[in-house]
């Protein structure tokens, strides 16, 4: 019962033990059935499918040993189970190492990604311009329309950064770049909060938690809502178009979402940081901020015990390098191409993958074909 209906596991030594009331415990007849036969149809999609079936409860579901009795499973005969038995093991064991072959594939695509976003980072992805604007003079301007926003009141005069050191630069840019700390080129960085009581409505304004924020894109899976009311007292924490969001705690943390420039309006939970840079192309810093270096950052820089977060003051503290704007939108063409093809062998991968487990799964169909008999009939 509860989360794990259908969990089921085989003990192969002759061990004693003692078991919980959540679980059932049964042997086959000898030379009914194959035990690890019989494992892997209880793991199959048929054998799931049954479980699921005549498992019985909604709120908490349980599978009880009556309910167990009445799946069904067509059975060959003994002799004709030691065939397939055998034949099933080799297909497994080649479809293990050809799965296993394809996972790798898939972690060198990961890392093919990770060398792109280094080489971005670098300066080394596409070639520099001598007529591009220095970055010297992008953080200039950065600068000053920062101090405009102070004098408009939009956003509030800060403490002065500390200078960046050598120890905290890791590896040289090219001449027209400059190195800065992430808070000199954002006008705002920042988490929000959960509403008083969770007080969430059906709809409203989009409320994104940390399950929303993907790297790739915001999604809307599990989405809660604020009221307009709700949404006014939280207008500290407004996402805007165009935003980075930041997961900055937990088991996602780093995660990293660029707000799509169609997108209206939501809010955040404490849970996820806003980034919101100044004169920059946005995706340029969605980018980085996936880098390996980056990366490196945030985790390293996490406080506290059991659900790790990323301060605020450690966020805006991070180097960063910066290329002129034209290099900027130079690289984001770049890696867009570059991701792309990554997106098409992952796909590849992943639909091989998918065949051979489609293949394992038509195996077993195979192997059980005959007349139908209920387990309790063998057990």
């Amino acid at each position: 019962y509860r989360v794990n209906v259908g969990s089921i596991a085989m003990l192969e030594e002759d061990t004693v033990g003692l078991i919980s009331p959540a679980y059932v415990v049964f042997k086959v007849k000898h030379k009914s059935i194959i035990p690890n036969l019989l494992l892997k149809f209880l793991k199959s999609t048929e054998g799931l499918r049954q479980i699921k079936l005549h498992a019985k409860g909604t709120v908490r579901q349980a599978l009880r040993y009556s309910d167990l009795c009445k799946i069904e499973i067509a059975l060959p005969s003994y002799d004709e189970q030691v065939d397939f038995y055998e034949k099933i093991t080799n297909t497994e064991i080649e479809g293990s190492i050809f799965s296993t072959e394809l996972i790798d594939q898939l972690d060198l695509v990961r890392q093919l990604r990770q060398a792109f976003l280094r080489e971005a980072m670098q300066g080394k992805l596409v070639p520099q311009d001598h007529n591009d604007e220095p970055a010297s003079e992008l953080l200039a301007k950065i600068k000053a329309e920062k101090e405009q926003l102070i004098k408009e009141k939009k956003i509030k005069k800060q403490k002065p950064l500390p200078p960046i050191t050598q120890e905290e630069i890791h590896f040289e840019i090219p001449e027209n770049w400059v190195w800065c700390r992430l808070r000199e080129v954002c006008s705002k960085i920042g988490s929000g909060s959960t509403p008083k009581g969770s007080n969430y409505s059906n709809d409203g304004i989009p409320f994104f938690r940390s399950q929303n924020v993907h790297n790739d894109g915001l999604v809307y899976d599990d989405i809660k809502f604020i009221s307009e009311d709700v949404h006014q007292k939280m207008n500290g924490t407004t996402v805007l178009t165009n935003d980075v969001l930041l997961n900055i705690t937990g088991g996602s943390l780093g995660r990293c979402a660029l707000v799509p420039s169609d997108f209206e309006e939501g809010n955040v939970s404490q849970h996820v940081s806003i980034i919101r840079p100044v004169k920059l192309e946005n995706s340029y810093l969605h980018k980085i901020i996936l880098s390996p270096l980056i990366q490196g950052y945030i985790f390293n820089s996490t406080t506290g015990a059991g659900r790790e977060g990323l301060p605020k003051y450690n966020l805006e503290q991070f180097v960063i390098p910066l290329p002129p704007l034209s290099e900027q939108q130079r690289i984001i063409a770049k890696l867009d191409k570059l991701m792309q093809y990554c997106d098409k062998l992952e796909q590849s991968i992943n639909q091989s993958l998918k065949q051979a487990e489609a293949l394992r799964q038509s195996i077993l169909k195979k192997a059980f074909e005959g007349k139908l008999l209920k387990i309790k009939e063998k057990n």
